[in-house]
């Protein structure tokens, strides 16, 4: 599943929330890996089992280094200003779509934010910080999966994204129990844009 237990609360002083390139993936693959680390230890579903090691999930941040370099991929990170800044308190990523007949859409994977920085209106900076680029990047249709009855769930309605259904037994949990999944969308456009840019504070963005 692309999006953990991302549940938010009102929003918090805005953080600092950098694009990746390709070398600045690489630099931070290891806070990535903690972060990732973290996640699953705390039961959110990625994509990983218990016992995920910090090796293995910096490993994998750094395998995404090509898509990024190509653009196949956006990566964003964020860090909270009033703390430890090297940190990486949370991040989202947009994967675009190469073949010919759906270059209009684009799927958020990998919303997560650290357990101890929720109900800050982090995932929401986030979200918006990945819709408000795809919108720029000409994308009209995101398209995601999240456990069903998470908290994510609730982040996703509250800006605006459409349940299309569910999926049961869609993916194991860390420990290796099966849930079902949600799947959401999200039409963008200028009336979309406006919508992401107006609802959330204006992370500041480092391409």
């Amino acid at each position: 599943m692309n999006a953990g237990r991302v549940a938010d609360g009102p929003a918090a002083d805005v953080p600092h929330i950098e694009r990746l390139t390709g070398a600045r993936l690489h630099a931070v693959a290891e806070q990535l890996g903690d972060l990732l680390v973290d996640t699953v230890r705390d039961g959110s579903s990625l994509g990983f089992l218990a016992g995920l090691d910090r090796a293995s999930a910096s490993g994998w941040w750094l395998g995404l280094g090509p898509a990024v370099e190509a653009g196949r991929l956006a990566v964003w990170v964020a860090r909270d200003r009033g703390r430890d800044d090297s940190r990486v308190t949370g991040t989202v990523s947009v994967a675009f779509t190469e073949k010919p007949n759906g270059r209009h859409r684009a799927e958020i994977a990998k919303l997560m934010v650290h357990p101890d920085a929720r109900g800050q209106g982090l995932a929401r900076t986030l979200l918006a910080a990945a819709e408000h680029a795809a919108a720029q990047a000409g994308v009209t249709l995101l398209v995601l999966d999240t456990e069903t009855g998470s908290p994510a769930e609730s982040v996703y309605r509250r800006a605006g994204w459409t349940e299309a259904g569910t999926i049961p037994d869609y993916a194991a949990d860390p420990a290796g129990a099966l849930h079902a999944t949600t799947l959401f969308y999200k039409r963008l456009g200028t009336a979309a844009r406006r919508r992401v840019t107006d609802a959330e504070p204006e992370p500041a963005v480092r391409q």
